[in-house]
């Protein structure tokens, strides 16, 4: 009988520019199949937005039947549209056995401990330091002083509840970052739900 087999889940949190895409990419290789949880939202798309890729683009009326079938791990109306994280690719995923990434805030890591647990491990990726965070804020080039001050007030708040992960990722090189990853991606997968524990003693049990 394999263990960890099945679909697990791995939850991301982290400030803005802490660099978490950049050592999901730079790991990809070498964590087997996974399912990245993309949003799924009723605005229009933009530009160069995908379908499936960039974000679930659904009707008003699709949305608000998933919301009454409790299809919605969590969801917000934002300027008139609502946006969510819908829980059907999730399961689908699981089923495949993918391990499922969410790059999500401190309050979405308890949203998905509180519905899915067992099979949930998390990992909070930050610079070493809040000079560190903000230094590379600024090389990108890519907010305002506003925005920027804004991320580094949410960095001092999320930092917080750096304890309610299972484990820290302190992102000094993207290499070491990336190693790291790799070792707790597959820590994921070896998680066994009550379920798997349950079928094991049976199984071991004879």
């Amino acid at each position: 009988m394999k263990i960890g087999n099945k679909g697990a889940i791995l939850v991301l949190s982290g400030p803005s520019g802490a660099g978490k895409s950049t050592i999901i990419n730079a790991a990809s290789d070498e964590i087997g199949e996974y399912y990245f949880s993309i949003s799924t939202t009723t605005r229009a798309p933009r530009v160069g937005e995908v379908h499936g890729k960039d974000y679930f683009f659904v009707t008003k009326e699709a949305f608000e039947e998933d919301i009454k079938a409790g299809n919605f791990l969590e969801y917000a109306q934002v300027h008139g549209n609502y946006y969510g994280t819908s829980l059907k690719p999730v399961r689908e995923a699981l089923e495949e056995g993918k391990l499922v990434i969410f790059d999500i805030d401190v309050q979405g890591h308890r949203l998905v401990r509180a519905k899915m647990n067992d099979i949930t491990t998390s990992a909070f990726i930050t610079p070493p330091t809040l000079k560190e965070l903000e230094k590379r804020l600024r090389e990108r080039c890519t907010d305002t002083d506003e925005v920027i001050t804004r991320r580094i007030e949410n960095a001092k708040e999320e930092i917080r509840a750096v304890g309610e992960y299972d484990f820290t990722i302190i992102n000094d090189t993207i290499a070491e970052a990336a190693k790291e990853f790799v070792i707790v991606a597959k820590a994921a997968r070896l998680k066994q739900s009550r379920e798997d524990e349950e079928a094991f003693i049976r199984h071991w049990l004879g």
